[in-house]
């Protein structure tokens, strides 16, 4: 499967736990039904059960071949759309799940969460490393892990204070309440934790999709681990289907990637310039804020509006900007806001925030962003982080850590634990793919993204929830012009 060695930590473990009886002959019977005159076409027609002669039966299954090669060459790829693949994945890193698994919009997934279940020692990634760099990591993880659990107790107090401060009314049963601030210290303490830390999850995903992960799996960052995965992936799925083997292809070398050859071009070397340079100029862009708003137009307003009367087929005399914009974005106007079911991209009206579009430059943790990423319709130029990486810690400290000089201490020196970890790695030849999963969770990312106001009234609905009422957006919302914007 790979001339490289595996993983010294327990291996990827991928299993394919529901999938359709018959998803290849679904693909092709899908495409036959928009043919034919007589109705749906099952896939038992497809693979030709009913005849009785074998080599009929075979004759029939090379024509569903050469129908479903035709239709995968030609991008006819809805066809295969139809069947989904539900995994149950262990032993995968963190950095593999944001890199890679979530980087897409198209997927589900279920994962256990670090913010309320307690990370234990030895659940992480150790990669095919020997001698003195395998005790560098391992060292370097370890620190990590002691720093974890003791930012987990040093955090109980302030986490507790500033729970009680917020529900006072909580305080008369602060044993009820302790198993929830244990689970907001873990919250912040998980900051420190290396993203080579393991994880489980659910992951659901159609056949093409599946089909592009192996196709594009030897990729930045982690090319390693993401073709071990993808693989077993496909492995599961030729298991229950070997017809599925008729349109595989195999994956791109990482060598002919889109981005290795840009760095090619570029005249950078295998593991990347440091780019100090390029984080400079980004963080002065930001002018200290956490997201900016660097894509308004003056375009927003006028369009949501002309949308709503095209919809309404009412000219402007009889319904103004301001008017039209109530009637989608005031929660008063539109009780679709406050359903629990998300109905924006069915209810018409509706439909017409798509017009209105944001985009936002941001500077956030590993781990906000493994949050912020799973919003799939507010896609993002995410960075390869190899082109990132310098020899300086860079990294965003949790808003409750600057709160407390020793806690900012110990965050500090976990921080430089990290990075004198990698750096010590580079300077042995490690590659970087390796040296990152020792990244903690605060590193610092920063992309731009881009959404329209549908989805982005949505993701804040999700993200807020908690310390706003769900009908807190109005059309204001179209008003987004300070370029100061912070991201909650």
């Amino acid at each position: 499967m790979n001339s490289q060695p595996d993983f010294l930590s327990p291996e990827p473990e991928v299993r394919l736990t529901q999938a359709f009886t018959r998803p290849f002959d679904n693909a092709v019977a899908t495409a036959r039904t928009c043919y034919s005159n007589s109705g749906i076409i099952t896939e038992e027609q497809v693979a030709g059960d009913a005849l009785p002669d074998p080599e009929a039966r075979a004759e029939k299954a090379r024509r569903r071949d050469r129908l479903a090669r035709d239709l995968y060459q030609a991008g006819h790829h809805t066809t295969f759309q139809h069947a989904h693949f539900q995994f149950s994945l262990k032993n995968v890193s963190r950095q593999f799940l944001w890199t890679f698994l979530h980087s897409h919009p198209f997927y589900n997934s279920e994962q256990v969460s670090q913010r309320y279940v307690e990370v234990r020692p030895g659940h992480f990634t150790v990669p095919p490393l020997e001698g003195k760099a395998l005790g560098i990591y391992l060292g370097t993880v370890e620190s990590q892990h002691a720093a974890y659990r003791e930012l987990n107790r040093m955090l109980f107090p302030l986490v507790e204070a500033e729970y009680f401060r917020r529900f006072k009314g909580r305080r008369k049963q602060a044993e009820k309440y302790r198993r929830a601030i244990e689970k907001k210290s873990l919250e912040v303490a998980r900051f420190v934790l290396p993203v080579a830390t393991f994880a489980y999850l659910y992951h659901t995903v159609n056949g093409i999709t599946l089909l592009r992960y192996y196709r594009l799996c030897e990729q930045f960052d982690a090319p390693m681990e993401q073709k071990i995965v993808s693989r077993k992936m496909v492995d599961e799925l030729l298991r229950v289907d070997p017809n599925y083997q008729v349109v595989l292809e195999e994956p791109i070398p990482f060598e002919e990637t889109l981005e290795r050859k840009a760095f090619d071009y570029l005249g950078m070397d295998r593991d990347l310039a440091p780019s100090a340079e390029f984080l400079r100029e980004f963080d002065d862009q930001l002018d200290g804020n956490v997201s900016r708003l660097v894509g308004p137009t003056d375009q927003n307003e006028p369009l949501l509006a002309q949308a709503v009367r095209e919809i309404l087929g009412v000219g402007k005399n009889r319904l103004d900007d301001k008017e039209a914009i109530e009637l989608a974005l005031d929660p008063a106007r539109n009780p679709y806001l406050g359903e629990d079911l998300n109905l924006d991209t069915v209810s018409k009206l509706t439909r017409a925030l798509h017009h209105a579009h944001y985009t936002f430059r941001k500077k956030i943790s590993h781990t906000a962003d493994s949050q912020n990423q799973r919003h799939r319709m507010t896609p993002a130029s995410r960075p390869v982080l190899a082109a990132h990486f310098t020899d300086q810690p860079d990294y965003v400290l949790p808003a409750l850590a600057r709160e407390d000089e020793p806690v900012r201490r110990k965050y500090q020196e976990a921080m430089e634990i990290a990075w004198k970890g990698m750096a010590e790695l580079d300077r042995l030849g490690v590659p970087r793919e390796f040296s990152l999963y020792l990244l903690p969770n605060a590193a610092a990312i920063r992309f731009t993204e881009s959404t329209d106001l549908l989805n982005l009234r949505h993701k804040l609905t999700m993200r807020l929830c908690y310390l706003a009422p769900r009908l807190f957006l109005t059309y204001w919302l179209t008003r987004i012009y300070d370029s100061g914007y912070h991201q909650a």
